[in-house]
């Protein structure tokens, strides 16, 4: 039987690829799209897996389950029933304590249009700014060096940029492993054109390093002073497009002024590299025909990333290497619709169309055009306020879309200590691994990728259609569809009646009229004809546009770019005697955020199964430690076990660990985000998950005692291999018979007298002093709750 075939868009990263899934009875199956402009076809290791997570149902929630008190368990309920008891809840808290006791905390997985809706429902009508995402903790330091730099939070380059580039200069990202299809690019436009230079600046020795021509290994946090350094270079060796900097920038001055406070030979000194090194690096910058920047949360994930950002962008704009063909920064956003997110306002002080909520005339636009009477100028509270916020009692109540902060946000255990607190908790979700769920007094189901219609934006400013092809299991809805009903519940029907999703996409392209981001020429029949298309598309026939500033003209008010002179010190928490390792978080290949979809595809899991910690040899030198060695981190927040990766990739004094594990069990020891701070910019608000001080010592475990009931094969198999990795407790093996660790497989040859039964005997193979065997001692009962054994001489053993 034919498959049918549908176009659509990869859920993961923001690189956003095509792909063409093809349903037939047998399930879905999944290609590259050859046609998509983002990847030409190619798809990376999730991708390529992403419609398993979609058949794969066992973890989805299929219903609407309600608790009525804490102490209760939840239960089935209607959706009449779930969306009256949210709306009853939120409408006492805001008549009893005011519209900031509650608050929306979404997530840049969401689509355009439930950004949107959400969006509008928080600011307009429930009268709180309480709305932010998990985009804060990603990419907020790039809006913010993007609005400071260029008057607006706008990428300016294509992706085609990178085939005209030639030199590409790699900070703080690792797009070999996290957006990889952008980084097969890359190696494409290398192989082509092998005059082409790969810089690569980061702390750690990772997989984009290995083809890179020059790898500067800078100590962490020390990024400014490294672009301060290039700039300087550029400016000393007459690599500086003067007649650019004059017609089309402000702060010059201010720039050289700065730079030129520190010798090159100092620069280096801080930064732990050579000098020449970065000579080299501005010589080929400044000989570029096309520089391109790459940058992610090396950057962005930091007390400082403001000023990282605009410190790297200073280097496009003293050079004049922007809104031309191969120039330009380009920030790489970590999840497939932050940009999407970024466009409708979903931050706690945005609004639509990059409108900002400090200014009243966009206030009063956006009021007008939505119907109501003002919008608060008050910021709303961002992704770590809230928690905090919940935690003081502050905040009441919270509401969850498509996001899991219990493993994402930094400082865990206080945001499980506000999530405890609160009052009451809405959870929309698609996943009951979601560990946030425990704490969910509301739990609603939400559909998935191929489940519903909307759009997204990807990190060129690509808007696509994500198309239906499947119907959600169950009762599941589109998170739009759940929002415009609790809109209906809270009384604000007319505002929110949207027929579809489509109606929801057209009023969010009517806002954007008149602005720098004018997608009015846009609808879904125009996304189905031509894939993608990149804002501003102001009009019907309109081609879009690839790459912005082309006429040197920047979204300030004078139409000049900032440059920016930020200081170099870093602000994150320091090292001290007890914490005297700088730990570093970050992704791996194969796994996506906190893995509940990756999480459930074998073959994904199977790359790298657990959590380790790379250590470098010195520092696992004097502590003892070799590789694959169970390893505590400790910090002032909490701590973590992992497997120790002895490796030179990682500089002296500095520890790397993933970010994705959450809890296993009851533990919460796999969770790195125990041990980050909820520190940050004071711009952006983002947190500095980058910069953790830590300590790190070889686990020694306490000694326990080993009950074992049986002294058969099992018993033998699993003493012999538990004491390849412990040495020291105490195993008690308990034989209802007088004979133990014979084999009972090779009895028949007693039989038929081909063997001694003290040739069965395996007692030999054991050392006899790493267990206590207990011969024809029965056990007649066992309590786990207690754990103990009794005896039939009512002798009661405990594995205390």
């Amino acid at each position: 039987m034919p498959t049918q075939g549908l176009k659509t868009t990869c859920s993961y990263c923001g690189v956003g690829c095509g792909v063409i899934v093809h349903k037939s009875p047998g399930g879905l199956r999944i290609e590259g799209d050859p046609d998509h402009p983002a990847n030409r076809g190619q798809l990376c290791s999730k991708g390529m897996n992403l419609h398993y997570t979609v058949m794969d149902k066992s973890d989805r929630l299929l219903y609407p389950e309600m608790r009525y008190h804490r102490a209760a368990p939840r239960v089935r309920v209607s959706w009449d029933q779930a969306i009256g008891r949210a709306a009853g809840v939120f409408r006492s808290l805001i008549k009893n304590y005011g519209p900031d006791s509650v608050g929306f905390y979404v997530s840049g997985q969401l689509l355009t249009e439930e950004y949107y809706i959400i969006n509008k429902l928080c600011k307009g009508f429930l009268g709180t700014n309480n709305i932010d995402t998990n985009s804060r903790l990603c990419m907020s330091s790039a809006v913010v060096g993007y609005k400071k730099a260029l008057g607006e939070d706008s990428v300016p380059v294509s992706y085609d940029d990178i085939e005209l580039a030639d030199v590409f200069f790699i900070a703080g990202a690792n797009p070999a492993w996290c957006h990889p299809i952008l980084f097969r690019r890359i190696e494409a436009r290398k192989a082509a054109y092998p005059e082409a230079k790969v810089i690569v600046v980061d702390p750690r020795r990772t997989e984009s390093c290995e083809g890179a021509d020059l790898h500067l290994q800078i100590l962490p946090g020390t990024d400014i002073a490294l672009f301060h350094a290039i700039a300087r270079c550029l400016i000393e060796n007459q690599q500086i497009d003067h007649a650019f900097i004059e017609k089309h920038t402000n702060g010059f001055d201010v720039l050289r002024a700065k730079v030129f406070e520190k010798s090159n030979q100092q620069y280096a000194e801080i930064c732990g590299i050579n000098v020449d090194a970065i000579a080299l690096a501005a010589r080929w910058i400044g000989q570029a025909k096309g520089f391109l920047s790459l940058w992610a949360m090396g950057l962005n994930q930091s007390t400082i990333g403001v000023n990282k950002n605009t410190s790297l962008i200073n280097l496009s704009l003293i050079t004049g290497k922007i809104g031309k063909p191969g120039n330009g920064p380009l920030s790489l956003t970590g999840q497939p619709n932050a940009m999407g997110g970024r466009e409708v306002g979903g931050l706690c002080n945005l609004l639509p169309a990059h409108r900002d909520l400090a200014n009243p005339d966009h206030r009063r636009e956006v009021a007008d055009f939505w119907g109501v009477q003002s919008i608060r100028d008050k910021p709303g509270l961002s992704a770590t306020e809230m928690f905090e916020s919940l935690r003081s009692g502050q905040m009441k109540a919270i509401w969850i879309v498509c996001t899991n902060p219990a493993v994402s946000l930094p400082d865990a255990r206080l945001v499980e200590e506000g999530l405890r607190n609160a009052k009451f908790i809405v959870a929309q979700d698609i996943s009951r691994n979601a560990q946030s769920l425990e704490f969910a007094d509301l739990i609603l189901p939400a559909a998935g990728w191929l489940e519903k219609t909307g759009t997204m934006t990807n990190s060129d400013r690509r808007v696509t259609l994500v198309d239906k092809l499947v119907d959600a299991p169950g009762e599941a809805l589109a998170d739009t569809e759940i929002i415009r009903r609790f809109a209906h519940a809270m009384g604000f029907g007319k505002y929110f009646d949207f027929a579809s999703e489509e109606s929801v996409f057209l009023e969010h392209a009517r806002l954007t009229t008149g602005t720098n981001i004018d997608i009015t020429g846009v609808d879904y029949s125009l996304l189905r004809e031509k894939r993608a298309i990149q804002w501003p598309l102001p009009h019907k026939g309109h081609p879009g546009t690839a790459r912005l500033f082309e006429d040197s003209k920047f979204y300030t008010s004078d139409s000049r770019a900032r440059l920016h002179a930020p200081p170099i010190e870093d602000t994150a928490e320091g090292l001290r005697p007890e914490f005297p390792l700088l730990l570093t978080t970050g992704r791996i290949r194969d796994q996506w955020h906190t893995m509940t979809r990756t999480g459930k595809v074998g073959k994904l899991r199977d790359h790298i199964p657990e959590p380790y910690l790379e250590i470098h040899p010195g520092d696992a030198e004097t502590r003892g430690i070799k590789e694959d060695d169970l390893v505590e981190i400790t910090g002032s927040r909490g701590e973590v076990r992992a497997r120790a990766r002895v490796t030179t990739n990682v500089r002296h004094g500095v520890v790397f660990l993933p970010m994705h594990w959450g809890r296993r069990g009851k533990s919460d020891l796999s969770r790195a985000n125990n041990l980050t701070s909820r520190a940050f910019d004071p711009e952006s608000k983002q947190p500095g998950f980058k910069t953790s001080a830590v300590q790190v010592q070889k686990f020694t475990k306490a000694v326990e005692n080993i009950l074992i009931v049986g002294a058969g094969a099992a018993a033998f198999g699993f003493i012999q291999e538990y004491r390849k990795h412990n040495g020291t407790d105490r195993i008690t093996v308990f034989s209802a018979e007088p004979d133990a660790f014979y084999n009972r497989i090779l009895l028949p040859e007693i039989v038929s007298e081909d063997a001694t039964f003290e040739s069965l005997d395996k007692k030999q193979y054991l050392d006899t002093h790493s267990f206590e065997l207990r011969s024809g001692k029965a056990i007649v009962s066992i309590d786990r709750a207690g754990q103990h054994v009794q005896d039939d001489s009512r002798k009661r053993c405990s594995s205390l």
